[in-house]
């Protein structure tokens, strides 16, 4: 019988000493060989990783994060050269991705020869690879030598971690072991993008754009599925409620003065409002709780500060959040998508 609780380790290096000789890196890497299951940092946000070829290891990051079984599992690799032991061919697309952007923010999907654990492809007959941008990653990976399943490093549906102590927040006690490597960058996760047809089509918007991809091909369609929740998922991320702080979300479409209608709306109601908005629209609001998530004329840094924003209100206790909407243009793309998952309204005038 598996273990459910665990006296969960905690290993920290940083950047700069992150080698696959590092002791805590060799530790870690041992971890994963030995079918056992760790976070760690990539660039994106933390993922909790387990042997990609071990059905014992893959049960236990779903038992970890409460994650439906229908749902995928991205596979990290530490070296391109991986790719061709997992999949049956590299369509032409695919390599021109890989050159462009491995290491980087992108998943690749592509025709499983079999080899990873049944639990990581969901019963599909692809997988989704990536290869992070992340010295710790990175070394963490070469040194396991295993190809790696990595989810986000949260319960299922709670906002995806950026840093160890959201992980310890959300699994100290299930699982083996934490990796710190220090806050994470893009604050989003990964790019998907399926290329087993014959253009390829974005499953999940991330920290590489649709107008990054097409500066390298030149056609890239947005799967109709991401508007669609009665889809089988081909990717991570395409079903159910995710990144959901515990208060409900409501996203505003509006100006700013329909903004603080609802603010003063609800504070009259009696409710204890929180408000998540951009630097520039804080200076104009009035509310008791206001935290900013970013700049408008900077969005890389809204998706960065994303879900640390949506968690931060948990220990404020309000009874709802109501968070400022995005232009869908380049990030913003991805940003709104994961806003719009994490929310149960959207108030428009």
């Amino acid at each position: 019988m598996e273990k459910t609780h665990y006296e969960t380790k905690y290993w920290e290096v940083n950047n700069e000493e992150a080698a696959t000789d590092h002791p805590v890196i060799q530790a870690a890497g041992r971890a994963l060989k030995q079918e056992e299951v760790i976070a760690f940092p990539t660039e994106t946000v933390y993922g909790l990783g387990g042997d990609a070829t071990s059905d014992r290891a893959v049960k236990k990051i779903f038992a970890a994060k409460g994650r439906p079984q229908d749902n995928p599992l991205i596979v990290h690799i530490g070296k391109k050269e991986q790719v061709e032991t997992l999949v049956t061919e590299i369509p032409d697309m695919a390599q021109t991705f890989m050159d462009a952007f491995w290491p980087g923010p992108l998943t690749l999907i592509l025709k499983s020869n079999g080899t990873c654990a049944k639990g990581v492809t969901a019963g599909l007959s692809t997988i989704g690879i990536r290869m992070p941008d992340h010295p710790v990653a990175l070394a963490l990976l070469q040194a396991s030598g295993v190809p790696v399943a990595a989810p986000s490093a949260n319960r299922s549906g709670r906002p995806s971690p950026t840093s160890a102590a959201h992980v310890q927040e959300d699994l100290s006690g299930k699982i083996y072991g934490i990796l710190d490597g220090g806050t994470t960058g893009v604050g989003l996760e990964s790019t998907v993008v399926d290329c087993t047809g014959e253009v390829p089509v974005i499953l999940r918007p991330g920290g590489i754009t649709k107008e990054d991809l097409e500066q390298i091909v030149p056609e890239v369609r947005l799967d109709p599925a991401l508007k669609d929740k009665k889809e089988k998922p081909k990717s991570p991320g395409m079903k159910y409620t995710h990144y959901a702080p515990k208060a409900p979300l409501w996203l505003i479409n509006g100006d700013l003065e329909f903004f603080q209608q609802k603010i003063d709306e609800l504070r009259t109601e009696g409710k204890k409002v929180g408000v998540m908005t951009s630097k520039e629209s804080a200076e104009r609001l009035n509310a008791p709780i206001l935290k900013t998530c970013g700049s408008r004329s900077h969005l890389s840094s809204v998706a960065a500060e994303l879900y640390h924003t949506l968690r931060s209100f948990d220990s404020e206790q309000v009874d709802v959040i109501l968070g400022e909407s995005f232009p869908k243009k380049g990030i913003g793309v991805a940003i709104m998508n994961r806003l719009e998952k994490a929310s149960t309204r959207i108030i428009e005038p």
